[in-house]
């Protein structure tokens, strides 16, 4: 969650009426418990990034465990109890190795990733970013987005398209997890 971008991301959210996953990094919600409360408040599904944005497939297991561990209680500190179980886990950079899943696994938590990444980290512009969602999205896509980290201007602005134009060729919106 970002005090200036996710409040935007909802409110395109809930222009469509659709409902998405965060994956939120524990950094974050410590910081700003009310962004977080409003992700859950419009119903979206608050799930598992880390708690900063650490590699997992470069943590031993004592590590990785606090980092999870660690994620989740920030984000029930900052949204109540009401979000458990938090299941999923969304490892940064996508960065896993043989033991990832078991350690998360020990957790209670299933790995989530992507198969349609707008890699809108980069700031490519927000027509680029839709025309690579458009032109690459199929039935049962996860697309991958950001909220924080930097400016997402172009992130809002595309969001809108795509869901314009989804919504259109019909389109359903589904949480990841649960």
């Amino acid at each position: 969650p970002h005090p200036t971008w996710t409040p935007r991301v909802l409110e395109v959210l809930a222009g469509y009426d659709v409902h998405a996953t965060f994956f939120i990094l524990g950094v974050n919600a410590t910081n700003f418990p009310g962004v977080v409360q409003s992700v859950v408040a419009a119903g979206h599904q608050p799930e598992n990034h880390t708690y900063d944005h650490a590699s997992l497939d470069q943590l031993d297991h004592d590590a990785f465990v606090a980092e999870v561990t660690s994620a989740d209680q920030a984000i029930v500190n900052a949204a109540g109890e009401g979000v458990l179980p938090i299941g999923c886990l969304r490892p940064p950079y996508g960065a896993t190795d043989s033991r990832t899943a078991s350690f998360a696994g020990e957790l209670g938590k299933t790995i989530t990733l992507w198969n349609l990444d707008t890699q809108d980290w980069r700031k490519p512009g927000a027509e680029q970013i839709t025309s690579h969602v458009l032109e690459n999205v199929r039935p049962g896509s996860i697309v991958l987005m950001h909220d924080g980290g930097g400016d997402r201007d172009q992130t809002v602005a595309a969001l809108d398209q795509v869901l314009r134009e989804l919504s259109g060729r019909s389109y359903r919106f589904e949480f990841v997890c649960r």
